[in-house]
């Protein structure tokens, strides 16, 4: 009797069968990675955009920072300048506006 093997066109079917099958999962993962790294790539231009931007910011924040400390220092030289010039006034709004607190904190 002669001995007729016939699983193994079955292996090879389910082999090849399962071959296709990785290699289609193989093909979705590649598609998905690439994806990926397109929102990767996405992600870190908008990352450098906003640092760009917060750097920007930052620069015109400190921009008026220091116009902001100019005019203190300007409203700083003119009350000195006033006192300099002007010092029985200065103690008569000084003692005015005392006054004037001192009232309202009385009340309360």
């Amino acid at each position: 009797m002669a001995n007729i093997n016939v699983t193994a066109p079955a292996k090879r079917n389910g082999t090849a069968s399962r071959a296709r099958v990785d290699r289609a999962a193989n093909d979705r993962l590649r598609i998905r990675a690439r994806e990926a790294t397109k929102d990767f790539e996405e992600i870190g231009g908008i990352a450098n955009d906003a640092k760009e931007k917060l750097g920007q910011l930052s620069g015109s924040a400190s921009a008026y920072y220091e116009q902001g400390q100019e005019k203190v220092r300007q409203v700083r030289r003119t009350v000195e300048r006033f006192i300099r010039e002007e010092p029985v006034k200065t103690v008569l709004i000084a003692a005015g506006v005392g006054l004037v607190f001192g009232r309202f904190w009385m009340r309360r």
